[in-house]
């Protein structure tokens, strides 16, 4: 509140001397504090700063929040119970459940795939993480399907950030593996197939059995 307040001040200030004008001063110092409100709205992250996610997952997260107003909705550093692993980001929308693992790799090294199925950044071999993403997706649908007594199925995926990949989106080893700037539009680029009551019920349920990485307060 003290920066918004700052901020109308000199808002204000810079506007009235420049137009001669008190009551466009005051206008301005009213727009101000408005655009500062909308603008830390929309950047500030809803993952607590006490948790220090990295720089891929803030990025991720600041594409999924737009699709909230689309009927998405969120959890974001949830663990796998009895596990290490964690699911950076899964989305449960209108075009289904989502796993998203954010991952910021150095540009400096080519990403190439071989025979389909083996992922490469430099000389190293990343069949570890898209095993381990495919994992975390499979043991959320379980936990969440028996909650359910259904059947559910989340797509596990890599936003990675940092080298630029030579295709759109590619499924290597049942993982979708596309550069971060997609993340959105991969989600979004399939058929409707969960109503808005099992949108809020599965993300309920997901809620109660994944817990989130970092305990809250």
């Amino acid at each position: 509140m003290r920066r918004r307040a700052v901020i109308a001040v000199l808002g204000g200030i810079i506007v009235g001397v420049l137009l001669a004008d008190w009551r466009l001063g005051v206008t301005g110092a009213v727009l101000a504090a408005i655009g500062d409100t909308l603008y830390r709205a929309r950047s500030a992250s809803s993952v607590p700063a006490w948790r220090r996610p990295s720089v891929a997952e803030r990025r991720t997260e600041m594409q999924l929040k737009k699709l909230e107003r689309s009927g998405y909705r969120t959890l974001h550093a949830r663990a796998i119970p009895g596990s290490e692993a964690q699911i950076d980001h899964l989305v449960i929308g209108p075009t289904g459940i989502y796993a998203v693992d954010s991952e910021k790799w150095d540009k400096r090294l080519p990403v190439r795939v071989q025979a389909g199925k083996q992922l490469f950044h430099g000389p190293f071999s990343q069949k570890p993480r898209l095993l381990e993403a495919a994992w975390e997706a499979s043991q959320a649908g379980e936990l969440i399907g028996k909650k359910l007594g259904r059947d559910i199925t989340i797509v596990p995926s890599l936003a990675i950030y940092g080298p630029s990949l030579p295709w759109k989106i590619l499924n290597i080893r049942q993982v979708d593996v596309f550069e971060g700037s997609r993340v959105r539009r991969w989600i979004t680029k399939r058929e409707r197939s969960l109503t808005d009551s099992e949108i809020e019920q599965i993300f309920d349920v997901a809620g109660e059995v994944l817990p989130p990485r970092y305990a809250e307060g």
